[in-house]
């Protein structure tokens, strides 16, 4: 984690529903109303996740007519990925799965 953005980014997506939200809107965008129906929580509660989703700049909103409509902007994603990579050793040669449990030594 190297600046403020970057912990607001790994806050963000720390949250299942958050997570979901994001799932969502790299289909489509949508409005919170929609948002909603997929989730047994109120609008309120979207509303504030998708607060702190647009905190961590992780959605852009634009209004159309009554409503606003969100969608992803994956670019703050990229420092997560870019962690993430730094794991990549842990994965099985073919890349497939995360290994479990300490790495075996090679034999020579």
């Amino acid at each position: 984690m190297k600046n403020a953005t970057s912990n607001h980014v790994y806050r963000a997506i720390a949250d299942p529903t958050r997570r979901t939200i994001l799932d969502l809107l790299a289909d489509s965008e949508r409005s919170v109303k929609e948002l909603t129906a997929s989730f047994p929580i109120t609008q309120q509660a979207v509303s504030q996740h998708l607060s702190e989703l647009h905190t961590a700049k992780l959605v852009t909103s634009r209004r159309v007519h009554r409503e606003n409509r969100y969608r992803l902007n994956p670019t703050p994603l990229r420092a997560v990925a870019n962690w993430v990579n730094g794991f990549h050793r842990f994965t099985d040669p073919a890349g497939h799965q995360w290994a479990i449990g300490p790495i075996p030594k090679k034999e020579e």
